[in-house]
C-alpha cells in the first residue's frame, strides 16, 4: 500500500502571486486613463505645434497638441519664439538691462516718473513679459511631458506586476509526495 502526502505550503505565495497580478491590472487601468485624461485636455486646448523657424518648422508644425511629442515640439517652439522677440536675452538678462537703463537714466537726472515712461525701458520690460509668458507655456508644456511618462511608466510596471505574479503563481503549484512502500527482497 502507498502513502500519499499532499502538502500546500505555497498557499500563501499563490495568493500573494494573484494580487500582485491584481495590482498589475489596476495599474495598467491607472496608467490609461492618466494618459487618457493628460492628452484630452492638450486636445481641448486646440494648440496646434507652430512652426520653429520658416526654413525649419519641424516635423509636427500644423499638427494638434495632444501627446508627448506634440508637447515637446511646441514647448521648443514656444521657446524658440520667446527668444526670437527678445533678441536671444532670457528673462534675467533683460532684468540686469532694465535695471541698467533706469541707473544710466538716473544718473543722467531723469525723474522717477519719467524713467517709467522711457521707451526703451518700455520695451524691455514688454520683452521680459514676452519671455516671461513663454517659460509659463513651457513649463506647462513640459508638465504634461512628465505626466505622459508617468502613465508609460506605471503601465510598464502593471505588465512587469501580471508577469512577476504569474510566474509566481506557475512556480507555487500544490506539490504532491508521493511514498511507496520498499519492496521487500524475499529470499530463495
Amino acid at each position: 500500500m502507498s502513502n500519499v502526502t499532499v502538502t500546500d505550503r505555497f498557499k500563501g505565495a499563490r495568493i500573494i502571486a494573484l494580487l500582485t497580478i491584481i495590482a498589475g491590472v489596476v495599474l495598467i487601468v491607472a496608467g490609461g486613463i492618466t494618459w487618457g485624461a493628460v492628452a484630452s485636455q492638450l486636445k481641448a486646448e486646440k494648440i496646434e505645434v507652430a512652426a520653429v523657424t520658416p526654413e525649419n518648422p519641424g516635423a509636427l508644425a500644423g499638427k494638434t497638441v495632444q501627446d508627448p511629442f506634440t508637447a515637446y515640439a511646441q514647448a521648443n517652439a514656444v521657446n524658440e519664439h520667446s527668444l526670437e522677440a527678445t533678441k536671444g536675452r532670457t528673462f534675467a538678462q533683460l532684468g540686469d538691462d532694465i535695471n541698467a537703463k533706469k541707473a544710466a537714466l538716473k544718473a543722467a537726472g531723469t525723474s522717477d516718473a519719467d524713467i517709467a515712461k522711457d521707451k526703451d525701458v518700455l520695451a524691455l520690460g514688454g520683452q521680459r513679459t514676452t519671455i516671461q509668458t513663454g517659460s509659463f507655456l513651457r513649463a506647462s508644456l513640459f508638465t504634461s511631458v512628465v505626466a505622459f511618462g508617468i502613465a508609460a511608466l506605471v503601465m510598464g510596471l502593471g505588465v512587469l506586476f501580471i508577469l512577476v505574479g504569474y510566474a509566481v503563481r506557475i512556480l507555487a503549484v500544490k506539490s504532491e509526495t508521493v511514498v511507496a512502500p520498499v519492496a521487500v527482497a524475499t529470499q530463495v
